[in-house]
């Protein structure tokens, strides 16, 4: 029956099919910035997720260069308290669809924010543009189309950035810094074209997404072709809400193909997770998913779809030349990452979105790395909610990354 209960769950996630699961604040055409920041932190991730169970936690904002207003939660202490300010700083990315949240969903003593900060780390969580708790911008509201004129790269290119900068300015030291999914993929794009490397003490690649042309993730594989995200562009819709009626209709109809069990959704996404207790998903529901761009959507349906690491593709050889200066999207090259940057990479054998296959040709093109600056860790039956949820996640993966980052 638990076991019921639980796909039922994770179906009603995926699908997303009933918009009442959750909602987001609603701001009037003619909210304030001012306004949306309140409201954000009203129930912010401090107050609802951190402080409750004990924990010294702050709350901070950092504007990137092109105006996005995030949100950002610093754990300066573990429960024993200590001395703040003497500690080295981890920063924690999310994935897609989700938010900082991620890393609090699990209780006290298996929650990565809050196994790091009881193990002498000073914690820092951030959450990407366009979700929940970091809706702000200097001039743009979230119901304008421009607002949503993001995909992955602006995510790399000024996110990631301004968190880093703030982190450091905050603490000043260098930082180390844990991705799970699309924080990987951001992460990787930046460090290639030499980035951020200057602030990092070394990086945890969590269920690595660089390379996803080979995801055996039905869901994710048959909306990619189907050119779900395009076509939700098509008819006006910027913001990829997840509790959305169009978006929940769309994913329907990918549901219903063949080789698509939709009693089992979570798995069908994601892979099969060998660790996850089904009394994590009510928790789960309180917070997730998050809103992201269409745009980005799109992005990531282009990697699906052709195997490579590049720019998004406006698919106008025009349009790229404007934007790009060549007629096709510049890509990433993964193999230039600075060989000295260590990097602890943590996959599973069972991830259907960091595909082993597509794990393999990550780590060819990282073949020159130097030997003893890269850790690559195989978790056999360990999928891709497994890293962040995982019952056993403390022992499994966590450790050995803390003992990596004491090295560096």
């Amino acid at each position: 029956m638990a076991n019921s209960l639980f796909f039922i769950s994770t179906c009603i996630f995926i699908l997303f099919c009933s918009p009442t699961l959750g909602s987001r604040p609603y701001f009037p055409q003619n909210a304030t910035t001012a306004a949306l920041l309140a409201a954000s932190n009203a129930d912010g991730i401090c107050s609802s997720m951190v402080q409750p169970r004990g924990y010294t936690c702050e709350e901070h904002k950092v504007t990137t260069k092109d105006g996005y207003i995030l949100s950002l939660q610093r754990i300066p202490l573990g429960r024993a308290g200590g001395r703040k300010g003497s500690r080295v700083p981890v920063l924690l990315q999310h994935g897609l669809l989700m938010d900082g949240i991620t890393w609090l969903l699990s209780p006290p003593d298996q929650s990565l924010a809050l196994v790091l900060a009881d193990n002498d780390f000073d914690v820092w969580i951030v959450s990407s543009r366009g979700t929940k708790y970091s809706r702000g911008h200097v001039s743009l509201k979230p119901e304008d189309e421009a607002y949503w004129d993001w995909s992955w790269d602006e995510l790399s290119a000024y996110d990631l950035p301004a968190t880093f900068q703030y982190v450091q300015s905050q603490t000043g030291q260098k930082l180390h810094y844990v991705g799970h999914s699309l924080g990987t993929l951001t992460a990787m794009a930046a460090f290639s074209k030499g980035k951020l490397v200057s602030m990092l003490r070394s990086a945890a690649l969590l269920s690595p997404v660089a390379y996803v042309g080979q995801i055996t993730s039905p869901l994710g594989r048959n909306a990619a072709e189907a050119f779900i995200a395009e076509a939700l562009k098509w008819l006006g819709l910027h913001e990829f809400n997840p509790k959305g009626d169009v978006v929940t209709k769309f994913l329907k109809k990918i549901c219903a193909k063949p080789g698509i069990d939709c009693t089992n959704l979570l798995n069908s996404f994601t892979g099969k997770n060998c660790c996850l207790k089904p009394s994590i998903v009510d928790v789960f529901l309180d917070h997730e998913p998050q809103p992201s761009s269409t745009k980005n959507m799109m992005h990531v349906a282009q990697m699906i779809r052709e195997g490579t690491i590049q720019m998004y593709d406006y698919k106008d050889a025009g349009e790229n030349r404007r934007r790009y200066g060549q007629s096709t999207p510049p890509a990433y090259n993964i193999a230039n990452i600075p060989k000295k940057v260590p990097l602890f990479l943590s996959h599973g054998g069972a991830d259907a979105l960091s595909d082993v296959e597509d794990m393999k040709h990550l780590l060819r093109t990282l073949k020159d790395h130097e030997q003893d600056k890269i850790v690559v860790q195989f978790i056999t039956d360990y999928a891709h909610a497994d890293f962040v949820m995982a019952t056993n996640a403390k022992q499994v993966v966590y450790e050995p990354l803390m003992a990596f980052f004491k090295l560096h």
